[in-house]
């Protein structure tokens, strides 16, 4: 995968600095999806994120830095294990769940006390931070529960002139959202799979917990509320259903002689080409599939189709992030994150 990663011009990154200061938003690109920026520290203008995505004010949005330097800034305690994973992951695609200072308002939190900080290894979005000079929270530019931006087309698609400013950093190099890790109660738990696995983890803080709660409201103690944990979230318009392999064929048969258009989202081409079908081969390596799964998925979207059906993915950790996404994108919710460190 050699997506090329760009900087911005310093005349854009200043123009998005006074955007951000002037309590507005900016869409920005990070390794994993484009996120959508304000000022974490200007309630107000978090707020307008809120209003722009459609998002539940109890939905907590994650704070993003430039560098663990300010990380005092937003957080009131940062154990050893959260350390050895930010020394270990930073920059990168891994999200802290960690306490919160008192200063931190509770529309970046949705009421909790604990706040998720991640610090974005994506070259144009560490130009911005640092030239901000502060936290920008950031959920990922789209409306609330849709499928996550991977270039910024899409956010235009989103959003269209009702966004002050789009930084083009091109194509996400990742294309799913961060793991994120809760360093609560002294016990490492992963809430959502990425691109970074479990046995990554495990390799720096020992044992690590998985979320065994999968509803809307799993409770703070153990698993707070983080982005992405709602049943259907990461969805397409199009009815989305996850089938077997073997089965694929024969429900894509089903719809078709209705005269009904479907779509479909494989690892392997169609065994034979049938009118009113859309069949994209998205190929069989993890890393590959994630980084077009959302691009994907809106193409079979925009395909005018009843339904999107999706080939069952394999089993193993390096598809937990990817099952985790499709599941939620049918209704099924999470899985109760049954993933093996092989």
């Amino acid at each position: 995968m050699m997506t090329p990663v760009v900087r911005a011009p310093q005349t854009l990154i200043e123009e998005a600095v006074e955007t951000l200061r002037a309590g507005n938003l900016v869409a920005f690109p990070t390794e994993t999806v484009y996120g959508l920026g304000a000022n974490a520290s200007d309630p107000a203008a978090v707020r307008k994120i809120f209003d722009l995505k459609g998002r539940p004010p109890d939905h907590p949005v994650i704070v993003h830095l430039d560098n663990p330097r300010y990380l005092h800034r937003w957080v009131s305690d940062m154990p050893p294990m959260a350390k050895a994973l930010a020394d270990e992951f930073w920059p990168g695609p891994l999200t802290l769940i960690l306490p919160k200072a008192e200063n931190v308002n509770d529309i970046v939190t949705g009421g909790q006390s604990s706040i998720g900080i991640r610090v974005p290894s994506h070259p144009m979005a560490q130009q911005l931070l640092t030239a901000f000079g502060g936290g920008i929270a950031a959920p990922s530019a789209n409306r609330y529960g849709r499928l996550s931006p991977t270039r910024p087309e899409h956010v235009k698609e989103e959003f269209g002139d009702a966004l002050d400013m789009i930084l083009d950093g091109g194509e996400s190099l990742i294309g799913l959202e961060s793991t994120i890790v809760s360093c609560l109660n002294n016990e490492p738990r992963m809430l959502r799979p990425g691109f970074i696995t479990r046995s990554q983890l495990e390799r720096v803080v020992g044992s690590v917990a998985v979320r065994a709660e999968t509803g809307e409201n799993p409770g703070l103690d153990a698993s707070p509320r983080v982005p992405g944990d709602r049943t259907l979230h990461y969805a397409p318009l199009t009815p989305l259903e996850i089938v077997p392999i073997e089965q694929l064929e024969r429900r894509a048969g089903e719809i078709t002689a209705r005269r009904e258009k479907v779509a479909v989202l494989a690892l392997r081409p169609p065994l034979q080409t049938q009118r009113n079908m859309t069949w994209i081969n998205a190929g069989k390596k993890a890393d590959t599939y994630a980084h077009n799964l959302y691009n994907h998925l809106r193409t079979l979207d925009r395909a005018g189709c009843v339904k999107i059906l999706v080939q069952e993915v394999p089993g193993d950790e390096r598809w937990a992030a990817i099952r985790d996404r499709l599941r939620r994108a049918c209704g099924a919710g999470g899985e109760a994150l049954e993933i093996s460190a092989a």
